[in-house]
């Protein structure tokens, strides 16, 4: 008989793996251990896949999720898996039910220039945005204004209204300018609102430039788009709001939140006003410390040393860098 053993093995209808144990078999134990259940070098200890269950448990609490509980325990000094091992010992946790459960959710685009906007610091571009908080009543919601920093992620202005005014953008922009400085840039979608001659004439006096969506493009706005999305989807979120003042009392708590405490996965899981102000990079020497700690005590569990993340220098819209 000529031929390959792979063909012959196919002819019979007998995998390679087969043929071979049956030519080799293994030695017989008397007490196999199942492969999970195997004490290799780069197992995690049990004390201390309970301790980061307790961590993602208390994350899950308070409606966040993973990767806050993994950012938050290495803020506090405790380094015990990779951000990875985090989210498998999660994925393994019996109490599931506990895990917060959110929501899931093209249209032809007209001609017209890509805008292009670019930020190496905060304070240099802004992105802002309208989004509906629903209520119970048909065909009523609330109005969320909201101005987001695309370079830190930070809100630095927002309000509640029962609908779109021009004049109330105009203050919201007036009094965030005020606080924080007047940006070389304000980008938003295509909405009435957003090219108001008010508004535009505001910004203007301030010397700030102007950038739109093109129609039926909402991906030329993605960080309001985002920030939006993290305010629906957090488990915590009403739903709808019976009172303009039961929304503006949940904007009140969420954007301090938001700010302060939200490890942004866009930011490497630091928290926007951190990225605004600097002090991001404290946080950054704590984690690097942690993790050579850890490195050094488990580097089995690695095929090269690490390298702790940081926000990007250069963030934009639409912007392709360079090679």
């Amino acid at each position: 008989m000529t031929g390959s053993q792979r063909r012959a093995l196919m002819l019979v209808g007998l995998s390679r793996s087969s043929w071979h144990y049956r030519n080799r078999p293994r030695a017989r134990v008397s007490a196999p251990v199942a492969h999970t259940d195997r004490a290799y070098p780069t197992r995690i200890s049990d004390d201390d896949r309970a301790v980061i269950e307790g961590y993602v448990r208390a994350a899950w609490e308070q409606g966040c999720s993973v990767d806050y509980a993994f950012a938050d325990a290495w803020d506090r000094g405790v380094m015990l898996a990779s951000r990875r091992s985090w989210w498998r010992i999660a994925r393994a946790m019996s109490d599931q039910h506990a895990r917060p459960v959110i929501a899931t959710g093209r249209a032809f685009s007209r001609s017209r220039e890509k805008p292009v906007v670019v930020a190496t610091g905060p304070g240099q571009v802004w992105s802002w945005d309208i989004t509906d908080l629903k209520t119970p009543f048909s065909r009523k919601a609330f109005k969320a204004y909201c101005i987001i920093d695309i370079y830190s992620r930070q809100i630095v202005g927002y309000r509640c209204e029962e609908r779109e005014v021009d004049d109330l953008a105009v203050k919201m922009f007036e009094r965030a300018i005020a606080t924080h400085g007047a940006p070389k840039i304000v980008h938003a979608d295509s909405g009435a609102a957003m090219r108001s001659n008010a508004l535009a004439q505001a910004l203007d006096a301030h010397g700030v430039t102007m950038s739109h969506n093109r129609p039926y493009t909402s991906n030329d706005n993605p960080y309001s788009e985002s920030e939006f999305r993290t305010m629906k989807y957090r488990p915590n979120y009403p739903g709808r709001f019976k009172t303009l003042e039961e929304a503006r009392t949940f904007l009140a708590e969420y954007v301090p939140w938001y700010n302060t405490s939200h490890k942004h996965s866009g930011i490497a899981l630091f928290p926007p006003a951190a990225v605004h102000d600097g002090t991001w990079k404290q946080l950054w020497e704590q984690r690097v410390t942690r993790l050579e700690e850890y490195f050094s005590k488990h580097p089995e569990r690695f095929t090269h040393p690490p390298v702790v993340p940081t926000p990007a220098t250069v963030v934009g819209i639409n912007h392709q860098p360079t090679t």
